[in-house]
């Protein structure tokens, strides 16, 4: 009775990374996330934001916080306001708690998850 050999899996093929626009250079490591910009098939479009990582402990997801300045007119002064956004983290950024990071709108991706990591500062 012969013995079958066991194959093993062919690498797979590196994922040709495609430039999205607003001046982010593409990442030096690919990944086979279907919800990545460069390597997916997700367009951003609308805003992009600037924000510290406030939590990475959700499977590929993290929260941005970002804080702002508001005039108040009965007391002449500025108050902080900070705003938290959710936004999926694709493995080849991999943003971690504490980075500076650049996220930009998508289309949603889950109840949520509206913005998507683009760049790692």
């Amino acid at each position: 009775m012969p013995v079958k050999t066991v194959k093993k899996k062919e690498a797979k093929k590196a994922v040709k990374a495609r430039k999205i626009g607003l001046g982010i250079q593409t990442p030096k490591t690919s990944c086979q996330d279907q919800h990545c910009p460069f390597h997916g098939n997700l367009p951003v479009r609308g805003y992009t934001i600037e924000g510290t990582v406030v939590t990475d402990r959700m499977d590929k997801t993290v929260v941005v916080e970002r804080e702002r300045t508001r005039y108040n007119k009965k007391y002449e002064r500025y108050e902080k306001r900070t705003g938290r956004v959710p936004a999926h983290n694709p493995p080849c950024i991999g943003a971690k708690k504490g980075d500076i990071v650049t996220v930009a709108e998508c289309r949603p991706l889950s109840k949520t998850v509206t913005y998507v990591v683009i760049q790692k500062k």
